[in-house]
């Protein structure tokens, strides 16, 4: 990649990928306007795919209902097609204020090789953290934004359901807390290593502890949903984060949960958790999310790059749900 300081005029173009109709995607030139006072240019390095809500607008399966909510900040287009979809992108300052050029940010940018961005809608990457490490920022902040909603303490029996990206964050929070029993569960048995490089405790949904003074659901799954329920002591609450589209999923609600007076209580990243929301603005919640990214234990989460021009070949592939993949990035270098 060329140094900065050989890149200060401003682009013209850009190449962005779009979903253009179930199924299938497509690399796209475009222009960009001209660049204002407040704004950056980017050069894109990282991207990284949400493979949970990028799958279901790679399907069209986002509700008809929830376009407006769903949109992504600098989303482009409009569902269900044609659309220029996500929201974690690193890249590098090439023109804007000389104390900002050859800086490294983190964007909610869609996936696109340049653009421009306002000055406050961008974030300096901490010293030490790689740039590739920085996509998964926007995943902390859902983690972290859903540690606040739970409101777990010290000592606390833990359980995550569903060890993907955003679940495998969340265990990583909640293992910092002394003396917490913190275990992920999956019916991936492979992720016992991940759970292991993460500091907390794996099992399988059979072998999970119960009595679980707090359980997280993040498998997006009808019977992730039902053994989180399981798994939940007496008062408990359910913590779900799994978003499911246009799918409608049977939640086991007979038997004891009534008489065992559980909780269950929804988690999105799109609001400030109540615990904060007088104090925190969505800026400060990011800031803090790329802060907790400086441990080099997290790059277990992070598969091995794709590159940009290479998505058209290779997303059907990352979004089968078999794929095994957590954090898929993209090169753009």
């Amino acid at each position: 990649m060329a140094s900065p300081q050989t890149q200060l005029s401003d682009a013209q173009y850009a190449t962005a990928l779009w979903y253009v109709a179930p199924g299938a995607v497509a690399l796209q030139t475009e222009s960009l306007p001209p660049r204002g006072a407040d704004q950056v240019l980017v050069r894109s390095a990282f991207s990284a795919l949400s493979r949970g809500t990028e799958s279901l607008v790679f399907r069209g399966e986002v509700p008809e209902a929830e376009y407006e909510r769903m949109r992504a900040p600098f989303m482009g287009g409009a569902f269900p097609f044609p659309v220029k979809y996500g929201y974690a992108t690193v890249g590098q300052v090439q023109a804007g204020p000389a104390e900002l050029v050859g800086r490294w940010v983190f964007s909610l940018t869609p996936h696109q090789d340049m653009f421009n961005a306002a000055i406050d809608s961008v974030s300096l990457i901490p010293e030490g953290i790689p740039p590739m490490r920085a996509v998964l920022a926007a995943n902390m902040e859902t983690a972290l934004n859903a540690v606040w909603d739970a409101k777990v303490g010290p000592g606390d029996r833990i359980v995550i359901v569903g060890g993907g990206v955003v679940g495998c964050l969340i265990a990583f929070l909640c293992g910092h807390l002394p003396g917490a029993s913190v275990t992920l569960v999956d019916i991936n048995p492979e992720r016992s290593a991940t759970a292991k490089a993460l500091g907390v405790g794996f099992a399988q949904p059979g072998d999970a502890p119960i009595d679980c003074d707090l359980v997280f659901h993040c498998s997006a799954t009808q019977a992730g949903l039902a053994t989180a329920l399981g798994l939940a002591g007496e008062e408990a609450t359910v913590l779900e984060l799994s978003w499911y589209g246009s799918k409608s999923v049977l939640a086991p609600l007979g038997g004891a949960f009534h008489s065992r007076q559980l909780r269950l209580q929804s988690s999105q990243v799109g609001h400030v958790s109540a615990s904060r929301r007088p104090r925190w603005t969505y800026k400060r919640r990011l800031g803090a999310a790329l802060t907790m990214l400086n441990d080099a234990r997290l790059d277990v989460l992070l598969a091995e790059p794709i590159k940009f021009l290479e998505l058209p070949a290779t997303l059907p592939e990352i979004f089968d749900g078999r794929s095994g993949v957590l954090c898929q990035p993209i090169d753009y270098l």
